[in-house]
């Protein structure tokens, strides 16, 4: 039986969703709703004609199976509070999954109440070659000892009402971007961090940009280091302002039997054509008895490609959350696993403002 799902939010990212869920068998999109009309209405006719509806309200009281919630940073939990109030269907929110630490106890209120599983969307766990890193991490290092993420990127895009230029609405750079990679860090060390360093601000960009009067405060630039539980030392290295890169995101975990390192390249979209064919994902193994790395491409389809901006990655996620709707499989991204992303963002933020080191306790 066809899945019905209804996306909140069609800017962007909810585009992306879209198009993904158009290519899976067994989900279709029925419904979406945004402010903006036109933005809706072009969700709706990529979606082959979905049904387009005035309001949370009006969409969570549907029939539908699932609801995708891809708005603001700041209004997921408005959004998740007027969905479960309404509607019993499975749900998958978009990362960050709150941006103010008082906003907790409103979602473990919803958690504890919602009848049906609630995934939190974390994109990165399931591009290609971050899953064939993970599939081939503990061999190749004998047990993760350092985990480095670097990502060196565009700056943020635009936004509706440039939303995302101000702290207030994101919950901070650290938070909005970096959740995710924090949530790797858990995902591939399996532990828990126990102190944070950090050193981040706004640098460079939006600093001559002005909206109602005020001037961005979101930082484009930083670095964190995270203590373990287990004695593993990780850190996240963030630049903003290169867009010029080749590889918008490199991770490599080291060990005592040798280091694992993917490279990835951001959207095949912003590659310029003059420079040709936009470059694969890599993954590289060193041993450490002997200087001889292997490198190999991952490839990924042009249909998964032409999909979305996350190297297949929005795809095969929603391929795990539709075995979810389908009663048949695990929540793989928990409502925990999304607070304690944003613990950790939370907590690197402060760490950086105020030059201390913060003690972490889940």
């Amino acid at each position: 039986m066809v899945k019905k799902y209804g996306i909140i939010g069609c800017g962007m990212m909810g585009h992306e969703h879209a198009a993904n869920i158009g290519l899976l068998e067994g989900a279709v999109v029925a419904g979406v709703y945004d402010p903006v009309a036109d933005l809706a209405q072009s969700c709706s006719e990529k979606s082959g004609g979905a049904k387009v509806y005035d309001s949370i309200a009006a969409i969570s009281k549907s029939d539908l199976d699932a609801l995708i919630v891809v708005s603001p940073n700041y209004l997921h939990v408005d959004n998740l509070e007027e969905i479960t109030r309404y509607s019993g269907a499975a749900i998958l929110c978009e990362k960050p999954l709150y941006t103010h630490p008082k906003q907790e106890a409103r979602l473990d209120k919803i958690t504890s109440t919602h009848p049906a599983p609630i995934w939190v969307a974390m994109e990165y766990r399931y591009m290609p070659s971050v899953t064939q890193f993970i599939s081939q991490m503990n061999d190749v290092t004998g047990g993760i000892k350092m985990l480095t993420i670097r990502e060196h990127r565009f700056p943020f895009l635009p936004k509706i009402g440039n939303w995302n230029r101000f702290n207030k609405n994101s919950g901070g750079t650290l938070v909005e971007k970096c959740c995710h990679f924090f949530d790797l860090m858990r995902h591939m060390i399996k532990a828990e961090p126990i102190r944070v360093s950090a050193s981040a601000g706004q640098i460079t960009n939006h600093l001559n940009e002005v909206y109602d009067g005020q001037v961005p405060d979101i930082w484009d630039a930083g670095y964190v280091l995270f203590d373990f539980d287990n004695g593993v030392r990780a850190m996240l290295e963030l630049c903003m302002f290169a867009d010029g890169t080749m590889w918008n995101e490199e991770i490599m975990a080291v060990g005592p039997k040798g280091k694992i390192e993917t490279r990835i390249p951001g959207p095949q979209r912003f590659w310029p054509p003059n420079l040709g064919e936009p470059p694969h994902a890599q993954i590289s193994t060193y041993p450490r008895s002997h200087k001889n790395p292997i490198t190999r491409n991952v490839e990924i389809s042009s249909e998964l490609i032409a999909a979305g901006d996350h190297h297949g990655s929005t795809f095969f996620q929603h391929q795990k959350f539709l075995e979810v709707v389908n009663g048949r499989g695990k929540v793989e991204v928990t409502i925990e696993d999304g607070k304690r992303a944003v613990k950790m963002g939370l907590a690197a933020q402060k760490a950086a403002i105020e030059k201390s080191v913060i003690d972490l306790s889940f």
